[in-house]
């Protein structure tokens, strides 16, 4: 007690305590006013606000965390609200918008919901890469886009992208543009036994009016566009959209197109009510997320033959009933090599 006294000056005084301090001699902890704690004021909760009155919105084209939206006929710029998490927005996305929906300059709205996805496309960087990318979300039908001369076709891309497309539930279209320079018939006897829809044209043709053509095939459809750098995909869009985007030209060492589209844009067919989106050069199409027994689907004459496979069956083994299938006339034997193609190429590397 003595030595309290000693330090408070005297028996009955408190020490000064950080009130008396702050606020002076006549002070003390009663005149504090206290900071209600922020966790107690604003507990946390995973409810999330439903939006209700949110418009609809199509994702046009994501470019660093911008994401370009047509909303009720506007095009709006956004970004994703923090509410959505780690969850991506790509292009070809249903999105609900909030904010600033005038599409006004500087003008920033934001992406509160991701709407349920009718397709989504993906691919790997390779095949041992086991991160997946979306590619494109709720097209109807891909169209795999290949030069037959400079660069030349290459056909295991080809089948990767079928692949791609059919697992995805996309129809698939074979669009084989420079005409000029190689003739078709080859290539085209490759894919024959699989029944894929086809168009065969060059920028001289789209000059003169085949873009009509091509139209045809894409109105009333979201179709998205994929080929080797090069092949003149962006030319085939400038010619459908009436739109110039950049285009290159192909290195006379490499044999290799030079990127020009850098990121996935969705544009309208003028007129013809479908979509179409130009997504960048691709130098190889992953399958490492696919099953591979899921190709099968694709081939409706040739799945009841699998029910007297071994267990496990690759469809490529001395015992796959497959093959009596086919020596008993069920299926075309081109289908069933078309098939062993399409799966080969999730073995192995895409390379020729």
């Amino acid at each position: 007690m003595e030595r309290h006294a000693r330090l408070t000056g005297g028996e009955g005084l408190k020490a000064p305590g950080p009130a008396m301090r702050r606020y002076g001699k006549h002070s003390d902890e009663d005149d504090v006013r206290i900071r209600p704690e922020r966790r107690g004021s604003r507990p946390r909760t995973h409810r999330r606000p439903k939006h209700e009155d949110a418009s609809e919105g199509m994702v046009l084209t994501v470019d660093r965390g911008r994401i370009t939206c047509l909303v009720e006929g506007r095009t709006v710029t956004a970004m994703k609200a923090r509410e959505l998490g780690r969850k991506g927005v790509v292009v070809g996305d249903r999105v609900a918008v909030v904010g600033d929906l005038s599409g006004a300059k500087d003008t920033l709205a934001r992406i509160v919901r991701v709407e349920p996805r009718r397709s989504v496309l993906r691919r790997t960087a390779d095949d041992d890469d086991p991160h997946e990318r979306i590619v494109v979300a709720n097209a109807d039908q891909l169209a795999i886009v290949t030069a037959l001369a400079d660069p030349e076709p290459r056909p295991r891309l080809i089948d990767r992208c079928l692949v791609g497309a059919f697992d995805a539930g996309l129809e698939p279209l074979l669009i084989l543009t420079k005409s000029d320079l190689a003739s078709a018939g080859p290539l085209l006897e490759t894919y024959a036994p699989l029944g894929i829809r086809y168009l065969v044209t060059s920028a001289d043709q789209l000059a003169e009016g085949a873009a009509r053509q091509v139209r045809e095939l894409l109105r009333d459809r979201i179709t998205a566009l994929v080929g080797h750098s090069g092949v003149g995909k962006t030319t085939l869009v400038n010619a459908l959209v009436e739109r110039q985007r950049a285009t290159g030209v192909v290195n006379a060492v490499t044999g290799r197109g030079r990127h020009t589209t850098t990121s996935a844009l969705a544009l309208p067919l003028p007129g013809d009510g479908g979509w179409v989106i130009d997504t960048p050069g691709v130098r190889s199409f992953g399958l490492n997320h696919i099953d591979p027994s899921r190709v099968i689907n694709a081939f409706p004459d040739l799945e009841p033959g699998t029910a007297g496979c071994p267990r496990a069956c690759g469809h490529d083994e001395p015992d796959c009933a497959l093959d009596a299938w086919v020596a008993d006339g069920h299926a075309d034997p081109a289908r069933l090599y078309s098939l062993r193609r399409l799966l080969s190429t999730r073995e192995r590397r895409e390379g020729d």
